[in-house]
């Protein structure tokens, strides 16, 4: 099982998208909200309240 891009979450087999850019790299995504805060939004999943990657950042306090 993979993992989505943006917010870290295991993403069960069958379901998602692949997103595969020019370059070659593969870039997985559990769902379109995800995948739109990525390209459209140009947002970080740092600074994205709801992804794992800031809460694991908030709780370490960096």
């Amino acid at each position: 099982m993979s993992r989505c891009d943006f917010c870290k979450k295991v993403i069960e087999r069958g379901t998602g998208k692949i997103y595969v850019k020019s370059d070659g790299k593969i870039l997985y995504f559990c769902s379109s909200k995800c995948e739109k805060n990525t390209f459209k939004l140009n947002r970080k999943s740092r600074e994205t309240k709801w992804t794992r990657e800031y809460h694991k950042l908030k709780k370490t306090g960096r």
